[in-house]
């Protein structure tokens, strides 16, 4: 189950319900809850105004879009491209001022190990700025 599937009308039993988010659990944080709350407080120091599902909700969007393109194109740095140059698609998801920084996070995510350790805030913010110079050159 992705999370750009969308049904109005599901048939499905609770079980099948319940296995399908824990997929999508399993695939959002394969490093269970303590990936789950090191990525939402990184999240909320770099969105300090807005609370866990308004910023969860574009960083799992992004994860799964890049996770797409990156599949498709085989590269980093195409699927990076793609999303600073198709934003205008998902502005209702992800504004274009923050594109930048989910993407930097969702980098973050994918290079974590067990130990759930994410950047600093300091960190994420240069690696921000690194992909928003990417912007605007492209």
């Amino acid at each position: 189950m992705a999370l750009g599937e969308s049904q109005i009308f599901t048939w499905k039993s609770k079980a099948t319900q319940q296995t399908e988010i824990e997929q999508y659990e399993k695939w959002a944080f394969p490093y269970g809850e303590t990936q789950r709350e090191n990525l939402q407080n990184l999240l909320l120091a770099l969105f300090p105004k807005e609370d866990v599902p308004s910023t969860l909700v574009p960083f799992l969007t992004c994860k799964e879009l890049y996770e797409g393109v990156l599949k498709k194109q085989g590269s980093r740095d195409a699927a990076v491209d793609t999303l600073l140059n198709t934003q205008k698609k998902y502005k209702g998801i992800i504004r274009k001022k923050e594109m930048a920084a989910y993407i930097a996070v969702v980098l973050a995510d994918a290079g974590i190990d067990e130990t759930c350790q994410y950047p600093t805030v300091e960190q994420m913010q240069a690696h921000i700025q690194e992909i928003e110079k990417l912007r605007r050159e492209g």
